[in-house]
């Protein structure tokens, strides 16, 4: 099987498209880029011109400082990339601001999904199914084992070891672009209306979210809180400071973490987590494999992941599929 329809071509640094020599989320900085979100593996600084939602621009002006030619695209609108080509940014459902791109050219139509989830999140737009002729899809989850439980177990769960242990504070470990934001807004519509605390690093990126609608309720800042008042609270940090010396300030905190690795029980047990939350805002199994069925597709590439599991499965349901041999995409802990 070819590398492409001739018009696109995968390569190992992104999605190409040679004739307008344009890619999508590259791995290394060009000339013209789409950016379907603000993940590092996706969005990288240094581009010349970048193409994405005036969201997933922020969050890449947050993290990487601003962008030479910066083009935001709402969602449905369509843009000439030259060529007869012409891209349509579409809602993902996977974090704020991130879209699937359907690119057209002479009745052809694929579509980048980027990362993507088909559950509900107060945070972000919901993914939008749009039928296609390639579908390119992440397989993060791509094994039969990872079929993520409704949210509202998990967070049943956190605010249950909340309630039981008043005296130990509950410190979650969660991606700071994404996750906590959608931790924060599941317990708001919950009515969790308690003051959560912030790791530093998770600051910046919440004060995004709210500025562009998503509202998080009463936060602090743990750096600006008497430690003995986080007894009975839950905090909020990115997954890296799990076991740092940043958490030996806190009062005797109940480790978390919420990812959707955390159904495999023994990855828990390595970071010595005393609560697993399967919580991903990535599509699990059963999503991946109900949404190559409903867009039936007329082949499926798969990447991000665990390819072979996805394509053996298309294969067993008579649907073309290959793995594509992309680099970059190793952030698994951010899941």
């Amino acid at each position: 099987m070819s590398n492409g329809l001739g018009w696109l071509r995968a390569e190992k640094q992104g999605i190409y498209l040679p004739e307008v020599d344009c890619w999508i989320d590259p791995s290394i900085p060009v000339g013209k880029a789409l950016v379907t979100h603000g993940h590092a593996d996706h969005a990288r600084g240094g581009h010349g011109h970048v193409m994405a939602t005036a969201p997933t621009l922020a969050i890449m002006a947050l993290r990487y400082g601003e962008q030479s030619s910066p083009r935001p695209v709402d969602y449905g609108d369509t843009v000439s990339l030259g060529d007869g080509i012409t891209a349509t940014f579409l809602p993902a459902g996977h974090v704020l601001g991130s879209a699937q791109i359907l690119l057209e050219r002479a009745g052809e139509r694929v579509i980048v999904t980027g990362d993507y989830k088909r559950r509900p999140d107060p945070t972000c737009a919901p993914f939008e199914p749009t039928p296609c002729d390639i579908l390119i899809t992440e397989a993060t989850f791509g094994l039969p084992v990872f079929v993520h439980p409704p949210i509202a177990l998990e967070l049943d769960k956190l605010v249950g070891a909340l309630v039981e242990r008043q005296d130990r504070c509950v410190l979650v470990g969660a991606y700071a672009l994404g996750k906590a934001q959608r931790i924060i807004a599941e317990l708001r519509a919950r009515g969790f209306s308690d003051t959560i605390y912030l790791h530093g690093a998770m600051e910046k990126m919440c004060a995004l979210y709210e500025a562009h609608g998503v509202p998080l309720g009463p936060l602090a800042l743990v750096a600006d809180t008497p430690l003995d008042d986080l007894r009975g609270k839950i905090v909020i940090c990115p997954p890296s400071a799990l076991g740092d010396r940043w958490t030996r300030r806190l009062p005797d905190p109940l480790q978390a973490f919420a990812s959707g690795w955390m159904r495999v029980r023994q990855r828990g047990v390595q970071r010595a987590i005393e609560l697993p939350l399967v919580i991903s805002d990535h599509a699990d199994w059963e999503e991946l494999t109900s949404t190559i069925v409903e867009l039936a597709p007329q082949e499926t590439w798969i990447t991000h992941g665990r390819e072979d599991a996805l394509v053996h499965w298309c294969g067993l349901h008579q649907i073309r599929a290959r793995a594509l041999d992309l680099v970059g995409y190793d952030d698994e802990d951010e899941n």
